[in-house]
């Protein structure tokens, strides 16, 4: 089975104390409509910090602090499996501009499950939960 390994930004409103994460709604592909922490795949030659700015600039026009790695979930889905290291991260500039995403939502720690998480995100929500305040 094929591996892609990609990095996810789980942002949040301060990295020192989290009450709130931004959730995006995926426009595109098999699993649109799902829900996941924004990211992507890391080129050759990224370390996965400068992988995860340079997609949330693509994706959200928006630039990242990116701090601490919060976990690397390994997930098989039907036809890959994905290696995804999430890093807790913070807005340094920009509004967020879903660039190609259908929705977004800022979440605390109460609504996270009010969301259908894509398989792989679910599996890092209670270690989110466990960050916020």
């Amino acid at each position: 089975m094929k591996t892609i390994k990609v990095v996810a930004a789980v942002i949040c409103d301060n990295m020192k104390k989290p009450t709130r994460i931004f959730a995006t709604q995926r426009g595109y592909g098999d699993l649109k409509g799902g829900w996941e922490f924004p990211g992507g795949k890391i080129e050759l030659g990224e370390t996965p910090e400068q992988a995860l700015k340079r997609e949330i600039m693509e994706e959200l026009d928006t630039k990242i602090e990116v701090g601490e790695m919060i976990h690397t979930i390994e997930y098989d889905y039907p036809t890959f499996h994905l290696s995804m290291d999430c890093f807790l991260c913070e807005v340094t500039e920009g509004h967020l501009e879903l660039k190609e995403h259908e929705a977004a939502k800022w979440l605390n720690k109460n609504q996270l499950d009010s969301v259908a998480w894509l398989p792989a995100d679910v599996t890092l929500i209670e270690m989110v939960r466990g960050l916020m305040v």
